[in-house]
Parts: C-alpha cells; sequence; structure tokens
C-alpha cells in the first residue's frame, strides 16, 4: 500500500478530529494575524474539509485537477465551439 494511500485511510477513519484541528488551526492563525486574513482563512478550511471529505469518500480526483480545486465549467451538450471572428490579412 502506497504511502497516500495510508494516509488517505488515516484521514477517513478520523475525519471529525482532522476537522476540529482545522478549526483551531485557523482560529490560531486568525487570532495571530487578528483577524486581518479571516476571509483567507476561512477559504482555506474550506479547501482542507473538502480533501478529508474527499479522502473519506473515496472520490476520485481527474489527473488534471488537483484535490479540492474546482473543475472549469462545461459548455452544455450541443453548444457549438466558440469561433474567433475572421481577421483581415495585413496590409502593406
Amino acid at each position: 500500500m502506497a504511502f497516500l494511500d495510508k494516509v488517505k485511510n488515516l484521514l477517513a477513519k478520523n475525519a471529525d478530529k482532522v476537522d476540529t484541528a482545522i478549526d483551531k488551526a485557523g482560529d490560531i492563525v486568525d487570532k495571530k494575524t487578528q483577524g486581518k486574513y479571516t476571509q483567507h482563512v476561512d477559504k482555506v478550511q474550506g479547501a482542507a474539509k473538502k480533501v478529508v471529505r474527499d479522502a473519506d469518500t473515496g472520490g476520485q480526483v481527474p489527473p488534471t485537477q488537483q484535490s479540492g480545486q474546482v473543475p472549469p465549467p462545461q459548455p452544455p451538450p450541443g453548444t457549438p465551439p466558440q469561433q474567433q471572428p475572421p481577421t483581415a490579412p495585413p496590409t502593406s
């Protein structure tokens, strides 16, 4: 079993404890920075908790996407690809 598999199993077994640790770490950072970066800390906490949830549910991440990263929006099926308007050739 690979090292990352072991880590994922540990995260899955202790998801509630990891969530608590993430919250406590965020609270410490907020306290040390006097709340100056609360918005960013909350965002990181959410991403970290998502990674734990993904490990807990065994969620697979596509190879072109990192864990916790939002996938790019896909156009609805049947929508033709957008094309650039033609440009006039340069004149000299």
